[in-house]
């Protein structure tokens, strides 16, 4: 009897050890860009069992905020911790995470106003087709997903606003959600180096304003726009609170699904962190059939 105990238990561990496999990630790797004249880093979470297949994965583009880069997300976000905990108790699907490089001070995840630094181009002609040819990810829509803090909560609104044919989830937390007047632009660049003209200033405002460009969306685009899985998250003491909620306020009266969460906590890791398990949670279930 003793011995069948411990057989049974030693099979339990064996299977437990096995079922809670770790993924891997990779904090610093390039991509080659002509659009931008150099070389760009990314890091790159790949999920459990990934070398041991040839199976195809969906993907996830998970962007930093301002004053961070492409290890923020492995450094203080715990994106490999997270990610195993989520994938090996069912949760959450396996999937590749992609977290680019955007620390260029003020230029961020956009084209900036003048054109000479288009990191929005970079993002979707160079490197969407580097991680698809360099890694098994699946190319359709609906296995494509963007997600972000801060700065790159923003970039995630932005991206999926700008490009609605290409992700089938966006998840931006505690996001900088541009100007909502012009005027906002405007005082920007009140110091800047750079003066641009009227118009610039007037087409830069309308491709960045959430309110612009839902109401000069044609029905078609506004329809792509709804088709997209929104979950929107902002902690009650975050100073970017008040531009999340006319978000969600503009999002209501256009009648865009999405899911609108205001919780307790500020600008912190902490918050990101305890969020990170909820986004991973929604995107898979953009990825799955039901």
């Amino acid at each position: 009897m003793k011995r069948s105990v411990i057989i049974a238990f030693l099979t339990l561990c064996t299977v437990s050890f096995a079922l809670a496999q770790e993924g891997q990630v990779f904090e610093t790797r390039t991509v080659k860009s002509e659009i931008l004249k150099m070389d760009r880093k990314y890091a790159i979470y790949l999920p459990p069992g990934y070398d041991q297949s040839d199976r195809s994965y969906p993907v996830l583009y998970l962007l930093h905020g301002s004053g961070d880069n492409h290890t923020g997300w492995v450094q203080f976000g715990q994106v490999q911790n997270i990610a195993d905990k989520a994938i090996n108790e069912g949760s959450a699907g396996p999937m590749i995470i992609v977290m680019p490089d955007a620390d260029t001070g003020t230029r961020g995840y956009f084209n900036v106003i003048d054109g000479s630094y288009n990191y929005e181009d970079f993002f979707f002609k160079e490197l969407i087709p580097h991680i698809e040819k360099t890694y098994r990810v699946r190319s359709e829509k609906r296995y494509r997903a963007v997600a972000g803090l801060s700065m790159g909560g923003g970039g995630t609104i932005f991206y999926a606003l700008h490009q609605p044919d290409m992700f089938a989830a966006a998840a931006p937390l505690s996001a900088a959600t541009g100007s909502w007047n012009i005027d906002q632009l405007k005082s920007r660049y009140k110091d800047a180096s750079t003066s641009p003209t009227e118009k610039q200033f007037e087409d830069y405002f309308n491709r960045h304003s959430i309110e612009s460009i839902i109401s000069n969306s044609s029905e078609d685009n506004l329809k792509k726009i709804k088709g997209i899985r929104w979950y929107i998250s902002c902690g009650d003491d975050d100073f970017l609170y008040e531009g999340n909620s006319d978000m969600h306020v503009l999002f209501r009266k256009n009648e865009i699904p999405h899911e609108y969460r205001v919780k307790d906590g500020g600008h912190t890791w902490t918050y990101w962190r305890h969020e990170l398990p909820l986004v991973l949670e929604f995107v898979s279930k953009s990825f799955m059939q039901f």
